[in-house]
């Protein structure tokens, strides 16, 4: 990665689940360098983003989105129009109630609730508000190393991981349509990081991995086609 890639000229991104967490981390993040960041929360509840919205003088949107509603993607696609998006990162995601349940025995409302939210839903997004992306910029989700096939050794989390691996093949299969004129696209597996969602024993804090992150989404915009990469820029195996 370039020593430089955190000084790129800045430009908009779109962040879809910037309420609070990961995303709302990222989305501070690429403020503090100058990037103008359309952030979606859910509903009208006060959030993270919010807070930060009322500090930055209009450089930060805000935009209501459930992603597992269509019909709010395309409400949203509307409200977009006009817009150019540097870049389009979905961060939206979930996980099981239960990590320890199998793939045999987890009910069938769980199954389907994590595999919508985790790999349909984000490619939806993708597939509604791509053209707003140039063909400079960059589209990007946020995956994990537990959606490695490869890596999966100690299973565990098996619905959760799944749903991830769903993700890394449709976003194959939505970047093998561009192979003649590829734009960047980059699934990123960040880690073990203390969120609601990684829990208070993660090993990494936010504050050491989003820079690096960010500084990963940047340089990638240099660099056409789809990659799956972890926080320091290297190749996690499909």
């Amino acid at each position: 990665m370039p020593e430089n890639a955190s000084l790129s000229a800045a430009g908009t991104i779109l962040i879809a689940g910037a309420s609070r967490g990961l995303g709302h981390a990222l989305a501070a993040e690429f403020v503090n360098r100058g990037w103008r960041v359309i952030g979606t929360v859910r509903d009208d509840r006060r959030t993270p983003l919010h807070d930060l919205a009322d500090t930055q003088d209009g450089r930060v949107r805000l935009e209501t989105l459930d992603i597992n509603e269509p019909g709010q993607i395309a409400a949203l696609r509307s409200r977009l129009a006009g817009e150019a998006l540097d870049m389009l990162f979905v961060n939206a995601g979930t996980t099981t109630h239960d990590e320890h349940v199998h793939i045999g025995t987890v009910s069938t409302d769980e199954f389907v609730r994590v595999m919508i939210t985790n790999a349909l839903s984000p490619m939806r997004v993708i597939e509604a508000l791509q053209d707003l992306v140039p063909a400079d910029g960059l589209i990007g989700a946020m995956s994990s190393g537990q959606g490695s096939i490869a890596n999966n050794e100690r299973g565990l989390r098996e619905v959760y991981r799944g749903s991830k691996a769903a993700l890394n093949m449709f976003m194959r299969s939505f970047a093998a349509r561009e192979a003649d004129a590829p734009r960047a696209m980059l699934l990123l597996a960040p880690g073990w990081i203390r969120t609601d969602l990684g829990g208070p024993d993660a090993p990494f804090t936010m504050e050491e991995t989003v820079p690096l992150l960010a500084d990963l989404m940047i340089a990638k915009r240099r660099m056409p086609g789809l990659q799956y990469l972890d926080r320091f820029g290297v190749t996690v195996p499909w």
